[in-house]
């Protein structure tokens, strides 16, 4: 992996952690919580992100990101066995991804309606990350359930 893009990848992991962390402490009934009006259930929001880390996993293949694909499982809204799964296989799959990368690679832009830098994408996949942990952070206060340690530092 191109040394760059090493020291972001700690960053990524380190996120991937806090995520299995806090959904570590959810159960498949706190999945079909939903705080009303427009908003989706918890289970829709993770499978969302799942769709989203779906697409920068390609996006570091094909060097262009779309946002269409969607994966239709209906059981990744209501089990949170396998959500993690599938959030493994996702994980797995962009870190071979970005590990394939050549530093000749690493100079392609990364298209999505404009060039992005490859290493500027995985700051922008991070900080999609943190807006779901700042959406999970408020449903699971909504909820009354206890923030994880690292939800609370990092997230608040």
């Amino acid at each position: 992996m191109n040394q760059t893009l090493v020291e972001k990848w700690s960053m990524i992991e380190g996120t991937h952690a806090m995520r299995d962390e806090f959904m570590n402490t959810l159960t498949d009934a706190d999945l079909a919580f939903n705080p009303g009006g427009q908003a989706m259930t918890l289970g829709a929001l993770c499978r969302e992100m799942g769709d989203v880390e779906a697409s920068y996993a390609q996006s570091f293949k094909t060097f262009t990101q779309t946002f269409d694909d969607h994966n239709s499982d209906p059981a990744l809204e209501i089990s949170v066995e396998k959500l993690l799964d599938w959030y493994h296989t996702l994980d797995a799959e962009m870190k071979a991804a970005v590990n394939a990368l050549t530093d000749g690679d690493v100079k392609k832009p990364i298209s999505r309606g404009f060039d992005i830098p490859v290493d500027f994408q995985l700051d922008v996949y991070i900080q999609a990350l943190l807006i779901f942990f700042g959406k999970v952070t408020v449903y699971l206060r909504i909820m009354d359930k206890p923030l994880t340690e690292k939800l609370q530092t990092w997230i608040g």
